[in-house]
């Protein structure tokens, strides 16, 4: 899954990767997950709801919610599209208001569980939404498991209950035993999402930034809610650095930057690998570009290679404290600085220099202790319902 602030060029890299898959005779499907499809436009080719052959091994695929509601929500939408009714809706209003918030993502995943059922494909690659979807997308499964496990039962024997009485008093449509079927087929669903996500030997997430101050931000933050929920990251790619021969006085206070924020970079996110794509000298833009694009990111690598495994950092509660564990190889103990300065946590192990951006339940937190062992710093926060 490649995702990153929007404009960060994610979309060129996940095509770029998907070529080089499909160069090393994988077969290969590159799916978009963004409302604002821009994949047809990187390959130069129309993609639509169903895949669509590029080169050899390699299929792409941008999909429509509508076509994929009539696949995964039918019976669903059929009765959330007649409750809108029944509440006096516009019949054609209620059909277009069932669509409701997250059904595209979730039919996404769906799309992913489909191909893997199948063995149809060796890989699928995910050109995911900017970074603030993406989170909603991966979070989906866990957020609407647990609202399906604590409804979904009383619901159904509510629903058996009323059914009469609502009928005959108020002639309101109630979900039959079909849409119960649907609704515990795709909490099933949800389990294997979910399990399948988290499996770090199948699944990964690739951060794509560049070397600027708000999109190394925002790529720090989403690096921290994707181990909360248990998502890897092997991978970060940096993407269009000036080329060290770009010599003209113009672009050296950009180059000064740049080197400053990939300093930043390395902060933040080590020891998950960092890969550098150079500012290429032409739009990236169809498939001669892409390849170009693929040469400089990958070499003579294998894309598909899971580049880094373990969890990086990892938040639980212990008792009536936070604890926030980093992965620091190599440190030494004699010298532990911890400094936090509003959502930044800045930590210093002799000559090693790491950057976390902490989660909203941190935040404010009091630092009550840290302790490194076997390569693990141990940071502990007093809880906030602990008098200080």
């Amino acid at each position: 899954m490649f995702t990153g602030k929007g404009g960060v060029g994610k979309t060129s890299i996940a095509a770029a990767t998907a070529l080089r898959s499909a160069e090393l005779g994988h077969r290969t499907i590159v799916l978009s997950t963004d409302a604002a499809h821009s994949l047809s436009d990187s390959f130069e080719v129309s993609l639509g709801n169903e895949p669509q052959l590029i080169v050899p091994n390699l299929w792409g695929q941008e999909t429509e919610l509508f076509k994929t509601m009539e696949t995964y929500w039918k019976t669903i939408q059929k009765y959330i599209s007649a409750l809108l009714a029944w509440r006096g809706m516009d019949e054609m209003a209620a059909e277009e208001m069932s669509a409701f918030p997250g059904m595209e993502e979730l039919a996404n995943l769906l799309y992913v569980i489909h191909y893997q059922d199948e063995e149809q494909y060796d890989v699928v690659i995910m050109d995911c939404a900017p970074t603030g979807e993406t989170m909603r997308l991966l979070s989906f499964p866990e957020i609407l498991r647990w609202w399906m496990t604590r409804m979904f039962p009383i619901g159904r024997k509510v629903a058996i209950l009323a059914h009469p009485l609502a009928k005959a008093l108020m002639n309101m449509p109630f979900p039959d035993s079909e849409v119960f079927d649907s609704v515990e087929e795709l909490y099933l669903e949800l389990d294997r999402i979910h399990a399948l996500f988290t499996d770090a030997e199948k699944t990964s997430v690739r951060l794509v930034v560049n070397p600027e101050k708000m999109v190394i931000k925002e790529a720090q933050r989403t690096f921290t809610y994707l181990h909360l929920y248990g998502y890897f990251t092997d991978l970060v790619i940096c993407n269009r650095l000036i080329p060290d021969r770009v010599k003209a006085r113009y672009f050296q206070a950009w180059k000064d930057s740049q080197k400053r924020y990939h300093q930043l970079i390395e902060e933040g996110f080590i020891p998950v690998p960092i890969s550098d794509v150079p500012l290429m000298e032409r739009e990236i833009v169809g498939i001669p570009m892409l390849m170009v694009m693929a040469k400089a990111l990958y070499g003579d690598d294998d894309p598909t290679a899971v580049f880094f495994k373990g969890r990086v950092q990892d938040i639980h509660k212990e008792n009536k404290h936070y604890a926030l564990t980093l992965h620091l190889p190599f440190s030494s103990k004699e010298k532990i600085s911890v400094t936090q300065v509003g959502d930044e946590l800045a930590v210093q192990v002799a000559n090693f220099r790491r950057n976390v951006t902490l989660p909203h339940t941190l935040v404010g937190l009091e630092v009550v202790g840290a302790k490194l062992e076997n390569g693990e710093l141990r940071i502990k926060f007093r809880g906030g319902e602990e008098p200080s």
